[in-house]
This record gives C-alpha cells, structure tokens and sequence, in this order.
C-alpha cells in the first residue's frame, strides 16, 4: 500500500518510522509531477520542499501551532499531508486553490499569494498568543523563493526580534532563487551561510581539545565562548540575523529529514524567535525542471509529465509583444532602463536583458524599492520601464503617488497581467489598477486593445517626460488585430461612424466606450443591438487617464453611454467617465459594466468573465432593457403633453 494513501491528517506522519520518510518523500515528488503536469500549476517550488514539509509536519502540531507559508505557492506538499490529496481540479473552478486557501482547511491560515508578509502574520499571532496565555504554543513562518528581499520582511524581523520570550520559528527555505536566481545582499548573504560550512565543527572541535588541556584549557575554552561572535563573523558571517536578536540554526539540508527535525525540534525548544535555515533544491527530482535555468519550473502550464514541454502552443501573447517592443525601443533610445521585481521573465523583460544587461535592473520582491528607485533614474536623466504584475502595483501606491506623480517624473509602469487572470485565484485578479491610480494627480493611463496597440501606446508612454504613465494588459493570447474606423479627438472608433452625422439625422441610440481587451466583447455587444434595431457606437479611447475632452461631446449625441472595463466598478474608468460627462452637464444614462468589488474565486478567465456579467449577450440583455425603459418613457411623456 501507498505511504501517501495513508496520509490523511499530519499525525498519521507520526506512525511512520524514519526509514519509511524517504520513501513517502519520492512518493510525494512523483504524486506532484503526474498531477501537476495534468492542470498546470507550481511545480518546482513544491518539488523542493517535500522533505522540508514533511519534517515541519512532524514537529509542530499543526493546526494549534500554526504553519504559515511565505509565498502560499509553495504550499501543495502541506495540501498533501493535510488531507487533500485530490489534485485532479487543481487551480481550476471547484478544485484545489494553488494556494493555501482557509476555505479548503483548518491547516490554512493565510491565503497568501503575495510575498513577503509571512513574519508579519507570524508577530502579529505570536503577540496575540502571549496575550491570550497560550504556552508551548509557536508560530512557524515558513519563508523563501525570494520573500526575504522585500522589505516587509524585514520590518517584521526588526518587531520579532523584540519579542525574547514570544516562539516564533522562522524557517527559511533557501534555493537562491525566487522566479529566477534570487539576487542582492541578502541573497550574497545567504551564500557565504551555504558555502562556509565549518564553522560549527571548528567550534566543537576547538572547544573539546581545550576542554581537554591541562590548568589553561577552561580558561581559553571560556574565552573561546567569548570570542563565539567575532569567530562567526570570521568563519561564516551569520552575526546579521544574531545582531537583530534572532537565533540562528544552520545551514541545514532540506532533504535530510532526520537533520531537519533534529533543528526543528531544537528550535522549538527555543522559547523565543529562532531562524532555521535550510538549503533546498528547487525542482529536486524532476530533470526537466533541474534542467531549465530560466525558472526550474516555478509555473508550468499542461506539460507531458516525461518531458517537461507543453502539451499545446498558443498563440502570441501580449508579454511577449512588450518584450519585443522593449528591444527595439532599447535600440533607438540609449536613455531607456528597465526595472523588474524579481520576475524578469514573467513579465516579458528577458529580452531586454540579454540585449541591454547594463540597463536591466532586478531589485527582488521590491515593488516599493522598484518605484523610488525608478523616480531616482527619472531624476538623473533616464526613461525607467518598471514591469509589474497589476496586482503587484497596490504594493507600491505610495511610491507611484509621492516619489513619482508628486516630482511629475517621466517613469513609465507596465502592468502585465491586468484584469481577470483567473486561475490564480482573489489575490492575482488585476481588478484595482485603474481604480487605485485613478486618483493620482497627473497620471496617464493607457489600455491597448491588441498587439499593434500596445507597441504605438508603449511608445507614446515613454515619450512623457514630465508625468507617471501607465500601459496595463491582459493575461494570455493577444487575440487579432482590431482596426480602427477612424477618430473622434484621440479615441479610434471601432464601430458606428467616425465622421459627425448630417444635421437632423437621428443620432445612435447607444455609445459604448471599450477599455484594453474589451473591444472584442464590445463589438460583440454592438452587434447584438444592431441587430434588435439599437444602434451603437463602439470608441476605445486609448488613454483612458485622463477622460478624453471629445467624449462628452461626442456622447450627447447619444441617447445612452456605456463603459465596459475589465477593473473594478468602484472608481474605475466608469466612474471617471460620468465625473466627466456630469462637469460638461451633459445629462445621459450612464451604464458600467465590469467587475463587482469582490474577492472571485479561481476559475478560467471565460468563467468568470460569465459569472459576472461580462459576456457581449449579458451586456446587449442589459442595454437592450435601458433603451426600453428609455422608449417607454418617452411614449408616456408624449401621451401625458
């Protein structure tokens, strides 16, 4: 019989014997491999810790003491060893989350998808249970694939370190990589602590032969003790953590297990907050994953289980548009630089790179450090291109809105990843971009509608120079090209007439106003009214930050304006657009369509996009029944005149 079928709970764990541990370790990798290739998913981060977790769950009694995990993608082995062994909807609607999710388990107490802010959480209970009385009760913060280069991470080390008698066991997982090799002065910390290996056996052993000397050798042997933190910052310059006031145990090997409960058990013996540190191997096992540098399969789409590649290709993505464009605008510009938050190649960077390694800035899990420090390049004379996932841009409002806006400086933010992404779940959704920065004095936002789009709005962005500019897209496939019929101010008309109506001629019933990715759902819609006798107009306004001065001229033409946006309702571009309309008192029925502010749940973009409202028939439904409404009160004005 299976080890792992065997597994349901982590006490089980306990009736295992030690021998049998390596073995439900390479259960668990192959387990991982077959499923995760079936659904797409994290795979190599998981492949890396299955020893580490297995000895975690050994040790501490998880859900009392609670197990947190910094970043939640690391967290599919602990899914495993607590009772959900059922991977065959993994990410998808229904299925497992890809991240620890408190709906799935008591064993899950943060869903936490962004990194970083584990040790926060882990003082935050650690206070809370010394408040409350909770003895022989710590907290495990288990950290790594980067998280340690953000700064949050480190404000929460400086709170913990006050707390001597608060247990808190911060676990580091260190494969010197978070997406991609883990740069900066912590990780070139991290790796003098990997490769200075002797300190501990120079210590004992200097310490036993003294011990052992007869009248001098106590003495010198007491001196030694004294001289411990100068002969740690000689042999392995481990002080940093001991000078916050953290214990520190290691390096050890993540895959010995026995050696990881040994330093396990010894720190939570502790009483007070202890880091472990442990050495890893992200994709330990899988060669396909060992052997891709890019990212040891951090995230895999449906691959063949026995070779690693995608089962199916897609067609170009808008990433991979930027990233082209980036080179060429790289070639003609010597002023532009780029800057990535450890994700140099989900974010379409990798090209620019290679082609330009000197203008290339990876700052790590950074996002605030990533926005002042491009307001430091924009001030001495350079154009930054700061890549970030959408929902990775929150992190760094005040940045955008008091380093940036404030000193009007030409930094350009490009939001990969906006709008519903799907899979991932609440957190990665990039529904507040253009609600959050809709309130930053100043600021131009710019949403393409397909390829050709995004290179002319990514080259008119990088020509401000006196203001943050924004270029935000979707996840996925570009989709084909959608021409313009001509302009009405700066916005392309899509469908409907670009050229202004004869006098007297009745006007559109309707103007729908498409942001980004949109326009195809828009024409969609369009054609559905056109087709119930309900005329549109379809314009894409390109620069939705600000409203464009031709629109409320251009909608008092029309009976009715609706806004169609893949961004929250609340202070999207809906929004904007009726403050607009209302200060040019022009007096319309406004309708905005996007999505609800709430956290969705993971699924594929399309349903969610269905179960929101979102589709081309669930727009024309909603129209069609305002221009009713409309029609109906007009006849019963005329019929009471």
């Amino acid at each position: 019989m299976p080890l792992l079928t065997r597994i349901r709970g982590p006490r089980d764990l306990d009736r295992l014997t030690p021998a049998q541990l390596p073995a439900l370790a390479e259960e668990i990798r192959a387990f991982l491999i077959e499923e995760v290739a079936k659904t797409g998913g994290h795979l190599g981060p998981n492949l890396g810790v299955v020893e580490l977790t297995i000895a975690l769950h050994r040790v501490f009694d998880s859900p009392r003491e609670r197990i947190l995990f910094d970043t939640g993608h690391q967290s599919y082995v602990h899914k495993l060893l607590t009772g959900r062994q059922d991977f065959t909807r993994l990410k998808m609607k229904g299925g497992l989350s890809g991240y620890p999710a408190r709906a799935e388990s008591e064993h899950d107490v943060i869903e936490n998808s962004h990194a970083s802010t584990v040790l926060g959480w882990a003082d935050g209970i650690a206070k809370a249970n010394q408040l409350l009385g909770l003895k022989d009760c710590p907290v495990v913060a288990v950290t790594g694939d980067g998280a340690l280069t953000g700064g949050m991470a480190w404000e929460a080390l400086n709170n913990i370190a006050e707390g001597e008698d608060r247990p808190v066991v911060i676990v580091v997982n260190d494969n010197e990589r978070s997406y991609a090799p883990t740069i900066g002065g912590l990780a070139n910390h991290l790796s003098t602590l990997r490769t200075t290996q002797g300190y501990e056996r120079f210590l004992s052993w200097g310490r036993d032969a003294l011990q052992r000397t007869p009248v001098v050798g106590q003495p010198l042997a007491d001196a030694l003790h004294g001289a411990k933190k100068g002969l740690k910052d000689f042999i392995a310059p481990q002080g940093m953590f001991e000078d916050l006031g953290l214990k520190y145990l290691g390096p050890i090997d993540g895959h010995d297990i026995a050696a990881l409960e040994s330093a396990l058990r010894k720190a939570r013996g502790f009483g007070g907050p202890v880091i472990v540190h442990c050495i890893t191997e992200k994709g330990r096992g899988y060669h396909a994953a060992l052997n891709n540098e890019e990212d040891r399969f951090h995230a895999v789409g449906v691959i063949h289980p026995d070779t690693g590649l995608p089962v199916k290709t897609s067609g170009k993505d808008w990433t991979s548009v930027f990233g082209e464009e980036m080179v060429e605008l790289g070639r003609e510009r010597k002023d532009l630089v780029a800057i990535t938050a450890a994700m140099l190649h989900p974010v379409g960077l990798a090209p620019f790179a290679k082609a330009f390694p000197e203008r290339t800035f990876d700052v790590g899990i950074a996002e605030q450090h990533a926005a002042v420090s491009a307001a430091g390049l924009a001030t001495a004379g350079l154009h930054p291109v700061v890549a970030v996932y959408a929902t990775f841009l929150n992190r760094a409002f005040d940045q955008v809105l008091m380093d940036v806006a404030l000193h009007r400086l030409g930094v350009t933010f490009v939001l990969d990843r906006a709008g519903v992404t799907g899979t991932d779940g609440a957190s990665h959704n990039g529904m507040w971009d253009m609600s959050i920065l809709q309130v930053v004095p100043g600021l131009r936002l710019a949403a393409p509608r397909d390829a050709e789009q995004l290179r002319a709005q990514l080259r008119e962005a990088v020509q401000v120079k006196d203001a943050p500019t924004v270029v935000r897209f979707s996840k996925g496939s570009v989709g084909a090209p959608v021409p313009a019929l001509g302009r009405i101010g700066a916005m392309d008309v899509l469908h409907g007439s670009a050229d202004l109506l004869p006098e007297g001629e009745e006007r559109a019933d309707v103007l729908i106003v498409s942001v980004g990715a949109m326009a195809p759902v828009c024409l969609e819609a369009a054609a559905l009214l056109d087709a119930q006798g309900i005329s549109a107009t379809v314009v894409d306004p390109r620069w939705v930050k600000p409203v464009d001065p031709a629109l409320p001229g251009l909608a008092a033409e029309h009976r009715v304006v609706v806004t169609v946006e893949d961004n929250g309702r609340a202070g999207g571009v809906g929004a904007a657009v009726a403050q607009a309309l209302r200060d040019a008192e022009v007096d319309l029925p406004v309708r905005d369509f996007g999505i609800p502010q709430e956290f969705l749940d993971h699924a594929k973009r399309e349903e969610i996009m269905a179960e929101i409202g979102l589709t081309a028939p669930d727009i024309a439904r909603q129209v069609t029944a305002l221009v009713s409404r409309l029609d109906l009160g007009a006849e019963v004005s005329g019929l009471t005149k």
